[in-house]
C-alpha cells in the first residue's frame, strides 16, 4: 500500500512543482519517485501478502509482478516525454501529474481484492486518461479522441457497475474470497443474477481492453491523441486492464468456466480478425498501429480463454513483450512525425541509409510485435498458443496463425519502407533520451526471445 500512497504523493508534488515553475525538475523528480516505488515493491516481494484494509487490496506476486512492469513501462515514457508537449503549452506539470494518477489507478486495477476496488481503481486510471487525451486542446483530432473516450467510457462503467452489483446480489459481498466461496459451495444453485453479471462484467471489461465487438473507440482514440498518451494507453492501461480481468476470473469464475468460456472465444476470434483485417488496409502508421493493439488483446484473450496456473505468466510476458515493441514504434514515429510532419508509410522510405541504429530497433519492434523467433514478441505467443493447445482449442490456434501471417505483412511495410524504398531525406534527429529508451527496450527484447525465463515464473 506504501507504494501507491507513494505514487500519490509523488502527483500532487508534481503539480506544486508545476505551480512554482519549476519545469526542469518534472522529469528527474518523477523519475525518482518510479525508482523509490520500484524499491518498496522489491523489499514487498519476499514478504507473505494477506488482503489488506478489511480485503480491499491483495499484494501478492501477482500485482507486484504487474505493477512493477506498468512503473517500469511509466518511466519509459515519461522519458520520451521530455520536450514533447511543449509546443503545445507552458504548463507540462498537469501531463506528468496526470500520468501519475493514471498509473496509480493501474496499480489498484492490478492488486484489488473487492469489486469496489476495481471499480475504483479502472476510474481513476480512465478519468485522468480522458484528460490526457484532449491535453490538446487547440487540436481538432484530440478534442475528438477524448469525447469519443469518455462517452464509451462511460458506457463501459454502466456495464461494470450493473454487474458489480448483480454480483452482489446474488453472493451478498463485493470480497472476491466471498464471492469464490460463493461459486464453490453452490455449484448447481447460482443465481440467474449472478450469470447475468458475469456477461455484463465481460462486457464492461471488454472496453476497457478494447477487445472487439466493444473496441468502437479504440482506433479514433489512439489515432487522435497525442502520440505519447496513445503509448501510454496502449502499453500500461491495456497491461492493467488484462492483468485485472484474469485475477477477476481466475480467482472467482473457474468453477464456471463452461459458462462463460464460449462468450470469450467468440469474442477473441471476432478480435483477432477485425484487429488484422483493418490494420491490412491502413496508410497511417499510427493507425496501423491503433488497429494491431485490437488483434493483441485477442492474443492476450486466451490465456483468459484457457484459464489456468500459467496464464498469469503468460499474461505477464507477453504484455511485457508487446509493450517494449510498441513503446519503441510509437517513439520512433514522434522522430518521423517531428522530421517530416507525416505520419504514413512513405515517411519512412529511406530512413536506414540516414538512421541505421533507429530503424534496427525499428526492425527489433516489428519483429516483436510480428511475432518472429528470436524475440519477446514470439515467445509470448508460443506461450499463448501452446495455453490454448493444452485445452484442446486447436481450431483457435489455427485460426490465430492465420491473423499472425496477416501482421507479418503490415508490420513488415514498414520494414521494407525502410530499407527498400531509397529516398534522399534528411537525417532524423534522435536525442539522448530516445537513444537510451531505444537500446533498453530493444535489448530486453531480444534478451526475452533468447533467455524467457528471465521472466517467467515471477508470479
Amino acid at each position: 500500500m506504501s507504494a501507491i500512497i507513494t505514487l500519490s504523493l509523488l502527483a500532487i508534488l508534481v503539480l506544486y512543482l508545476g505551480l512554482f515553475k519549476a519545469r526542469n525538475a518534472l522529469l528527474p523528480v518523477s523519475l525518482l519517485g518510479l525508482v523509490t516505488t520500484l524499491v518498496m515493491y522489491a523489499v514487498q516481494w519476499g514478504i507473505d501478502a494477506n488482503p489488506l484494509y478489511s480485503g480491499m487490496v491483495l499484494f501478492d506476486h501477482f500485482a507486484v509482478a504487474f505493477s512493477v512492469l506498468c512503473v517500469l513501462l511509466t518511466a519509459l515514457v515519461l522519458l520520451l516525454s521530455k520536450d514533447y508537449f511543449d509546443k503545445a503549452s507552458p504548463h507540462v506539470a498537469e501531463y506528468y501529474a496526470l500520468i501519475l494518477f493514471s498509473l496509480t489507478g493501474a496499480v489498484l486495477v492490478v492488486s484489488f481484492h473487492n469489486l469496489a476496488m476495481l471499480f475504483i481503481g479502472i476510474e481513476i486510471m480512465s478519468v485522468a486518461l480522458y484528460i490526457l487525451a484532449g491535453i490538446r486542446k487547440k487540436d481538432f483530432a484530440s478534442n475528438e479522441a477524448a469525447l469519443k473516450y469518455f462517452l464509451m467510457g462511460a458506457f463501459s462503467t454502466g456495464f461494470l457497475l450493473f454487474g458489480i452489483a448483480l454480483l452482489y446480489g446474488a453472493s451478498g459481498s463485493f470480497d472476491l474470497a466471498a464471492i469464490k466461496q460463493y461459486v464453490v459451495s453452490n455449484p448447481h444453485a447460482i443465481s440467474p443474477l449472478f450469470y447475468a453479471g458475469i456477461l455484463l462484467l465481460i462486457v464492461g471489461l471488454a472496453f476497457k481492453v478494447g477487445a472487439a465487438p466493444f473496441h468502437f473507440w479504440t482506433p479514433d482514440v489512439y489515432d487522435g491523441a497525442p502520440i505519447l498518451v496513445t503509448v501510454f494507453m496502449a502499453t500500461v492501461v491495456k497491461t492493467a486492464a488484462f492483468a485485472g480481468f484474469l485475477r477477476l476470473f481466475y480467482f472467482c469464475f473457474v468453477p464456471l468456466q463452461d459458462f462463460w468460456m464460449p462468450v470469450l472465444l467468440v469474442m477473441t476470434i471476432i478480435t483477432l480478425f477485425i484487429g488484422n483485417i483493418t490494420a491490412i488496409v491502413q496508410q497511417s502508421v499510427k493507425r496501423m498501429l491503433a488497429y494491431s493493439s485490437i488483434s493483441h488483446a485477442g492474443y492476450l484473450l486466451f490465456a483468459i480463454v484457457a484459464i489456468g496456473p500459467a496464464s498469469g505468466e503468460s499474461v505477464l510476458f507477453y504484455a511485457g513483450a508487446y509493450s517494449l515493441s510498441t513503446i519503441i514504434a510509437f517513439g520512433a514515429l514522434i522522430l518521423v512525425k517531428r522530421a517530416t510532419g507525416s505520419e504514413h508509410f512513405e515517411a519512412f522510405n529511406g530512413l536506414a541509409k540516414r538512421n541505421p541504429y533507429l530503424s534496427l530497433a525499428i526492425v527489433i519492434a516489428m519483429l516483436s510485435l510480428a511475432g518472429i523467433p528470436l524475440t519477446a514478441g514470439f515467445i509470448g505467443k508460443f506461450m499463448m498458443f501452446s495455453g490454448v493447445l493444452a485445452d484442446y482449442q486447436i481450431l483457435l490456434v489455427v485460426l490465430a496463425v492465420i491473423n499472425a501471417a496477416m501482421g507479418i505483412f503490415y508490420y513488415f511495410r514498414v520494414i521494407v519502407a525502410m530499407y527498400f524504398r531509397p529516398i534522399d531525406r534528411d537525417q532524423v534527429v534522435v536525442s539522448s533520451q530516445y537513444k537510451a529508451v531505444f537500446l533498453l527496450a530493444a535489448l530486453i527484447t531480444l534478451l526475452l526471445g533468447v533467455y524467457p525465463a528471465w521472466l517467467t515464473g515471477l508470479i
